[in-house]
C-alpha cells in the first residue's frame, strides 16, 4: 500500500499508539489501514463413494485439481461463499452442508474453511474457473496433481472418517514448507 484510501496521502508502516502490530498509517489524516487474513470458503461435494473435484483453469496451480472453493466476498457468510463457489466452479449444488475442515495458513495470511455435503444431483460441469469437473473414487484421486495441501488434507480426513461414519470438525495449522512446483 502506498496511498491512503481515505485522503490519498502517502502511508507509512508503523505501530499505531495502543496497537501491537505494524500497520499502514496515513502521514496526513492518520487513518490506520488494517490488512487482515483472507478467508477461502469451499465444499467437499460427495456423490455416494465419490468426491467432486475441479481442475483449475486459472493460476495459481492452473491444471491441478482442487475442491470447489474461493475467496469470501464482502457481505456473505462463510457458508454462502462456499455454496456460491461450488455453483461458480462446478455448477453444482450441495445439500445440507456441514462444517468439516478449517485450516489456518499464517505464512500467507489465509484461512480455509470447507463444508462437507452431498451433491443434490449428479449434475455438474466446469464453470469459468474450471477446465474440467469430475467425480473420483478414493483410488482414483490424482494425489500428485492436487493444487493445494488443504485439499489433500481434507480428502484424507474424509476417506478416514467415512470408515467410522463420524465426521468431526478438523481444525489445523499448516506451516510453510518449501514445495517443488510441477
Amino acid at each position: 500500500m502506498r496511498f491512503c484510501s481515505e485522503c490519498g496521502a502517502s502511508v507509512e508502516r508503523k505501530i499505531p499508539a495502543g496497537d501491537t502490530h505494524e500497520r499502514y498509517v496515513c502521514t496526513q489524516c492518520g487513518a490506520i489501514h488494517y490488512t487482515n487474513p483472507k478467508i477461502v470458503a469451499g465444499t467437499l461435494p460427495i456423490w455416494g463413494n465419490q468426491v467432486l473435484l475441479c481442475q483449475r483453469a486459472i493460476e495459481p496451480r492452473k491444471g491441478f485439481w482442487t475442491l470447489p472453493a474461493g475467496f469470501l466476498e464482502n457481505g456473505e457468510t462463510i457458508l454462502e461463499g462456499a455454496i456460491r463457489e461450488t455453483r461458480e466452479e462446478a455448477e453444482a449444488e450441495v445439500l445440507d452442508p456441514h462444517l468439516y475442515t478449517i485450516f489456518s495458513l499464517p505464512h500467507i495470511s489465509q484461512v480455509y474453511v470447507f463444508f462437507r455435503g452431498d451433491l443434490a444431483e449428479r449434475k455438474f460441469s466446469g464453470g469459468t474457473e474450471s477446465l474440467d469437473v469430475a467425480l473420483y473414487n478414493e483410488s482414483e484421486i490424482p494425489w500428485e496433481n492436487l493444487a493445494f495441501p488443504v485439499v489433500a488434507q481434507t480428502l484424507q480426513h474424509f476417506f478416514r472418517d467415512r470408515v467410522t461414519g463420524d465426521y468431526p470438525v478438523h481444525n489445523e495449522v499448516i506451516e510453510f514448507k518449501q514445495r517443488l512446483r510441477s
